[in-house]
């Protein structure tokens, strides 16, 4: 392949142009050389592109709940969890979403079933959603009896795997947690809308474990109840603060904010709060903030389909 460097014309220095022939000696490491000249795809870029979606059907949700666990992983029961399942059920279906629930599968039962979604056809389908609300640990998320990894799971939505899926967004929804310290408040000097609602108290619980973020592959989207490292926060009542606030901010912003932005939103909402009531007296008055890795290549809008 003939090298290439890249020079701008004095007549215009919004254009490239290209000198092909022999590769060419750097002296002093001052030289620009590119090996491929990628001038059409710039023209062909549009920074405001958004997902097509305007297919038949918004897509499949899939949602492992996870509750109880074998007492053999001496893993404590999630309280509280159940609210987050129907909380995202309502939300999700309120975007369009085919909502399939699954209570306390065990590995083999959540594998099954994510492969056989994955080599369906989802050629009408605008995107796919899955969620794990279980505990967690070293790039893992744990079933009833074993715990999976996650990019096992994500591999499966790869596009030589789920040709149907190609170009579409992939949303993997993640609440654990993601390591045992316990994020500290600070105050911050420059805001003024730094209080927490404290309404309605009960007891908070955290998620137990580590989970860290995978790489996935273009047009997925990693969503993730907690920063790397710290701890999850779920209340016995209500269900997790992570789930809680995306809950809400969909309900109220789902068709008209960019989905990155409403996680944005999301981090904020829940950056707000602090442990009130805990058996734990170290968790006490401690925050959470959630984060996620976004490999989307254009806009996400999840716009109202018509009737």
């Amino acid at each position: 392949m003939a090298s290439c460097k890249h020079r701008r014309s004095g007549s215009n220095s919004g254009q490239i142009q290209v000198d092909s022939g022999p590769a060419l000696e750097t002296k002093g490491g001052d030289q620009n050389i590119t090996e491929i000249d990628a001038l059409g795809r710039s023209r062909a870029f549009d920074p405001d592109a958004q997902y097509k979606m305007n297919h038949r059907r918004r897509g499949l949700a899939l949602i492992f709940n996870h509750e109880r666990f074998y007492w053999h992983l001496t893993l404590p029961d999630r309280r509280g969890t159940h609210a987050d399942r129907d909380n995202l059920k309502r939300s999700l279906t309120e975007l369009g979403f085919e909502v399939r629930s699954f209570d306390d599968p065990k590995a083999e039962d959540v594998l099954r079933t994510i492969y056989e979604v994955s080599v369906d056809n989802h050629s009408d389908a605008d995107c796919f959603v899955c969620v794990f609300l279980s505990h967690g640990e070293d790039n893992h998320v744990y079933a009833y009896d074993a715990k999976i990894q996650i990019q096992r799971v994500t591999n499966m939505f790869r596009g030589d795997k789920c040709p149907s899926l190609v170009g579409k967004p992939k949303i993997f929804i993640i609440q654990a947690c993601r390591g045992d310290k316990h994020d500290d408040p600070v105050i911050a000097h420059d805001a003024v809308d730094s209080v927490t609602d404290k309404s309605n108290v009960n007891e908070t619980e955290v998620d137990a474990a580590t989970v860290y973020t995978l790489p996935a592959g273009a047009d997925f989207l990693m969503c993730y109840s907690v920063a790397e490292g710290y701890y999850s926060h779920r209340e016995t009542l209500n269900g997790s603060w992570y789930i809680q606030d995306l809950c809400e901010m969909i309900r109220k912003y789902g068709s008209s904010l960019e989905f990155t932005e409403l996680l944005t939103l999301v981090n904020r909402k829940v950056s707000l709060r602090e442990v009130d009531v805990c058996k734990d007296i170290n968790a006490l008055g401690k925050k959470q903030v959630p984060c996620f890795a976004s490999m989307l290549t254009k806009k996400l809008h999840f716009h109202q389909k018509s009737k």
